[in-house]
């Protein structure tokens, strides 16, 4: 496990390190979704024999997972993006390919467009891309935005727990109260300009990878004229490595090589 000082305050980003084949001279970064972590959901994808040819850094985001979980951080997504950079620095990983899922993918735009030199592809894994309202019949970002922080904390994480089940839980329940409920409120505004407009601006090779089944993205027909791939996914729901790992590999695969 490697670890990199990320805050002024001492609070540190965690990842697990896959060396690759030898002599390989490229990093992929593998980013989690929001209440989630890299481990469990990357490990697979990232020893895969189309994928284990890059050094990986299955790497947790501030306030999740084997990550430090400080009260005192705002947990925006440019924040996010800021210590992700941080971190990236110290593990000297520079024009790594970016491979993020859910709310780890609207970090990883903006880490893309903060710090250009960080990223020189970037995977998507069916990410937020635009704002939504706060919605209590939803169990992502719109549902936990609902609650103020001090609702949260006094006892809507247990409503949260007993809505999204014991799967999403076993990696939830590692977050910090306040960096998920934070980062739920930051996902749910999204970012100035948008997590979108900034994708459509990047000069990087982008793709982006759907559920087959839940049909086109809205303004999928934008991205693709403005450059970026997407991808439908067959036989899979919202975790797609997980749900069609042979698929998954695949496509990333075949977006970190073109």
């Amino acid at each position: 496990m490697q670890n990199a000082q990320v805050t002024a305050d001492g609070a540190r980003i965690r990842w697990v390190e896959l060396p690759g084949r030898p002599g390989t001279s490229r990093t992929r970064v593998y980013l989690h979704g929001l209440g989630a972590s890299s481990g469990p959901y990357f490990t697979a994808s990232a020893v895969h024999p189309l994928l284990a040819d890059s050094r990986s850094l299955l790497m947790d985001l501030l306030g999740f997972g084997i990550s430090d979980r400080p009260t005192d951080f705002g947990y925006t997504l440019e924040e996010h993006a800021d210590a992700v950079a941080a971190a990236l620095k110290t593990a000297d990983a520079y024009d790594s390919d970016v491979v993020a899922h859910s709310m780890g993918g609207a970090v990883a735009i903006v880490l893309a467009a903060r710090h250009p030199q960080l990223v020189a592809r970037l995977v998507l894994v069916d990410a937020n891309l635009d704002p939504v309202a706060p919605d209590p019949a939803r169990p992502g970002s719109s549902g936990l935005a609902r609650y103020t922080e001090e609702e949260f904390l006094a006892g809507g994480l247990e409503e949260v727990r007993d809505r999204v089940g014991p799967h999403w839980w076993a990696t939830m329940r590692l977050a910090g109260p306040e960096a998920l409920h934070r980062t739920a409120v930051h996902l749910a505004r999204g970012t100035t300009p948008t997590m979108r407009e900034l994708l459509l601006d990047l000069k990087i090779p982008r793709t982006y990878l759907r559920p087959r089944d839940n049909g086109p993205l809205p303004g999928e027909e934008s991205l693709i004229e403005n450059g970026v791939r997407v991808v439908a996914v067959p036989d899979c729901g919202h975790n797609i490595m997980l749900d069609n790992p042979e698929a998954f590999a695949k496509e990333t695969a075949s977006a970190v090589n073109a």
